[in-house]
């Protein structure tokens, strides 16, 4: 057997719900375990956890990624009325998501995953497009008010020096809704600076883009504040030939799909909420897609892409057979591992493409980089869809290997190996 690759540094594991749960674990025993010398400090964010301790589990896991640096975390539920009664909740618990990137202040940076077997949809896109999502405030931070007969709603702000300012939002003459949002300058320019960070890590271009044209002060706040962060950046980026870009997010959309990829594109959180999940769709598939938190300080969480898989989990409840793409959490483990170790022979892998893409600064720092055996490799190998067919070993070699695999089904495995 050979010598497990040490960790120096332990990262922080959080753990999820459902059936991403279920592969986490497997992922840890068949592709982790077995070679690292796995050192987390474990939090269960899982909804029952989450309900039982007050939501104060999912803080002290953000406490916990502030001061070790590195998390990985599993997909989480965000519960619903229907949730609320299926765990029999104490009360409706806001998102985990939600709850960390706002302690950690942190930009979502969300990358998808390509393989040269996969074509994108936009036949034009030869490089990844990475969105960049600001992580707090907008409509995930709004409060809501159901107005139920004709009145006046207004939006009022009472500063500390005594500074009294109001307007008058709508005079309803009968039913309706509203809603009112918020962001902070400190937290827009936390954004400002991680998207300029990773722009120079990662050695892209930068776009952004919002509605100011519309929204005259507050979507043209994101954008003053871009362009006074711009300004420290500046020279570098044009040092190296990058680019910084500002249009409006419709003018944005149409740009991105004439282009060939290959840059960072900056959103605030509902447009970045969506459009990673076009982007990401687009390129392949939304699970091939890594999704990176990172802080203005440098702090990165390794999070899910993805949701819960809801019902595969019911059917694995049952005992019944699931057909859950392992890509999902495979290529999602090793992202989340990057922190772990580089601990795979083929340089042309899955993995290592994917750890290609995240900043050199968090690649190995944490712990002493070892060659693997072939043992690994061969064990990277029971899950050949995960492989690029870049990274293949000769025919032979494939069925040498092949043979010495476990299965549980020889005719599927005979159907997967002649495609």
């Amino acid at each position: 057997m050979t010598e497990k690759i040490q960790m120096t540094t332990p990262l922080v594991e959080m753990d999820g719900d459902e059936m991403t749960r279920i592969l986490w674990q497997m992922i840890k025993d068949e592709l982790i375990l077995p070679f690292v010398d796995l050192k987390t400090e474990y939090y269960d964010l899982g909804l029952v956890k989450r309900d039982e301790t007050g939501d104060q589990i999912t803080k002290d896991a953000a406490e916990a990624t502030k001061r070790l640096g590195v998390a990985v975390k599993c997909a989480t539920i965000t519960p619903n009325h229907q949730r609320m009664d299926e765990y029999k909740l104490h009360q409706m618990w806001k998102s985990p998501n939600g709850t960390i990137r706002s302690i950690l202040d942190g930009t979502v940076f969300r990358t998808p995953i390509t393989i040269p077997s996969i074509h994108p949809a936009v036949k034009n896109w030869e490089k990844p497009i990475t969105i960049a999502r600001h992580a707090y405030g907008d409509v995930y931070k709004s409060v809501e008010i159901r107005a139920d007969e004709p009145g006046v709603a207004k939006l009022i702000f009472d500063g500390e020096s005594g500074k009294h300012e109001e307007v008058v939002v709508h005079t309803f003459k009968g039913a309706g809704v509203l809603q009112a949002m918020h962001n902070t300058d400190k937290s827009i320019r936390s954004f400002a600076h991680s998207c300029f960070k990773f722009a120079l890590d990662t050695n892209q271009s930068l776009w952004f883009s919002t509605k100011d044209t519309i929204s005259k002060k507050y979507d043209a706040q994101f954008k003053i504040i871009f362009y006074e962060v711009f300004e420290e950046y500046k020279e570098e980026f044009e040092k190296r030939g990058l680019e910084f870009f500002y249009t409006l997010i419709d003018d944005a959309v149409a740009r991105v799909i004439r282009s060939k990829g290959g840059f960072i594109w900056a959103c605030k959180n509902y447009d970045g909420d969506v459009m990673s999940d076009m982007v990401s769709t687009a390129f392949g598939s939304l699970a091939m897609m890594t999704s990176v938190l990172v802080s203005p300080d440098g702090k990165y969480e390794y999070e899910a892409a993805h949701g819960t898989v809801t019902r595969h989990y019911y059917k694995y409840l049952k005992g019944e057979e699931t057909s859950t793409n392992l890509w999902l959490p495979s290529s999602h483990g090793a992202v989340l591992c990057a922190n772990v170790a580089r601990w795979i022979t083929c340089p042309n892998s899955c993995a290592t493409l994917m750890l290609s893409r995240l900043p050199a600064s968090t690649l190995s720092t944490r712990v002493s980089l070892r060659r693997t055996s072939q043992d690994s490799w061969k064990a990277l190998l029971r899950r050949p869809r995960t492989l690029p067919a870049s990274s293949l070993p000769s025919a032979n070699a494939w069925r040498r290997s092949w043979h010495k695999m476990p299965t549980r089904n020889s005719t599927k495995r005979k159907r997967i190996l002649l495609k």
